[in-house]
C-alpha cells in the first residue's frame, strides 16, 4: 500500500507549474488539470474530473493550510489513469481557498489514483512530506522544476530513509 508510493515516481518534470496564472480556484484547478499526461486532449475526461474536484472543494477545502492545498476527488477516477498521478503547481501571490488557517493557497499538489487504496496511500505520503516547513518554503522559491523534483525526492528520502 502506502509504503510502495514513491513521490518522486509519481511526479515528473512535465507534472511541474511553477507559474500557476489562474486568478480564483476554478482556474487553477484547470491549469493544473491540464497538466496530467492524456487528460488535456481528452475533453470529456478534463471535465469529467474537474467536476469531480469540484464536487470535492464543495463538500470542504483541500486547502490544508500553510499555503498548500492538495486538490483530489472524493473518490478514485477508475479509467482516469492507470497509476497515481502527482501535479505540482506554485502560484505566486496564492489565491483565496478555504484553508483553516485563511492563509491563501501557493502549492498546490493535485492527486489522481485509479484506486481507492493508493489515492488514500498518496495522500497520506503527500500530506507527511508538506508538514516539512523548510520544503514548503523552498518550494516558494525553487526556479525550475527539476529542482522541485529534487526538493520533494530528497524531503522524502530523509523522511522515510
Amino acid at each position: 500500500m502506502a509504503s510502495g508510493i514513491v513521490l518522486n515516481e509519481l511526479l515528473s518534470i512535465p507534472t511541474i507549474k511553477l507559474n500557476l496564472a489562474g486568478r480564483d480556484r476554478d482556474g487553477v484547478l484547470e491549469e493544473l488539470v491540464d497538466l496530467i499526461p492524456r487528460v488535456e486532449e481528452n475533453f470529456e475526461m478534463r471535465n469529467k474530473l474537474l467536476r469531480a474536484l469540484h464536487e470535492r472543494e464543495q463538500l470542504h477545502s483541500t486547502g490544508i493550510g500553510d499555503g498548500v492545498a492538495l486538490p483530489h476527488a472524493r473518490n478514485a477516477l477508475v479509467g482516469l489513469v492507470d497509476k497515481p498521478v502527482i501535479v505540482f503547481g506554485r502560484h505566486a501571490k496564492g489565491i483565496p481557498y478555504g484553508a483553516i488557517d485563511g492563509k491563501p493557497a501557493q502549492l498546490f499538489f493535485l492527486l489522481i489514483a485509479p484506486t481507492v487504496t493508493e489515492h488514500l496511500g498518496v495522500l497520506a505520503r503527500v500530506s507527511r512530506v508538506l508538514r516539512d516547513a523548510k520544503l514548503r518554503q523552498v518550494l516558494l522559491t525553487v526556479d525550475k522544476p527539476e529542482k522541485a523534483l529534487a526538493l520533494i525526492r530528497e524531503a522524502e528520502t530523509k523522511l522515510y530513509s
